[in-house]
């Protein structure tokens, strides 16, 4: 896991698309589906796909004309790094100091601290 680098937010988005749906995707799926968000053309989603082979994020294969991809990495795994790199860089992995940054000022919800009670407790045990 420590080889997996930060994707730039453009390979993220196809990722995120990827990692919604049963492998294999094609490129096609890609464009339908961030469609609505960007108006990519078909050679720029498959240079982010190929850089994301590249990076080691998904596996290609060839059938004919048609190329299919498969996640490599799951979004699990690296939500996990990008958090904990976050933690790191903003606050020296200081979980009070990320919650104090969060509700700078803010008063959290009844419901919200009740949730990060148990969520605490649950911990503890």
């Amino acid at each position: 896991m420590d080889n997996i680098k930060k994707l730039p937010d453009a390979e993220f988005e196809i990722m995120k698309v990827v990692w919604a749906n049963e492998p294999p995707i094609t490129t096609a799926m890609v464009m339908e589906q961030l469609g609505k968000e960007r108006k990519w053309k078909a050679p720029t989603v498959i240079s982010l796909m190929m850089r994301l082979v590249e990076r080691g994020f998904l596996r290609t294969e060839k059938q004919g004309k048609e190329r299919s991809y498969f996640p490599l990495i799951d979004k699990e795994e690296y939500l996990a790094l990008e958090t904990e790199h976050f933690m790191k860089q903003y606050h020296e992995n200081s979980f009070l100091s990320f919650i104090n940054t969060l509700y700078n000022g803010k008063r959290p919800s009844d419901q919200e601290l009740d949730e990060l009670l148990k969520w605490a407790k649950e911990r503890r045990e």
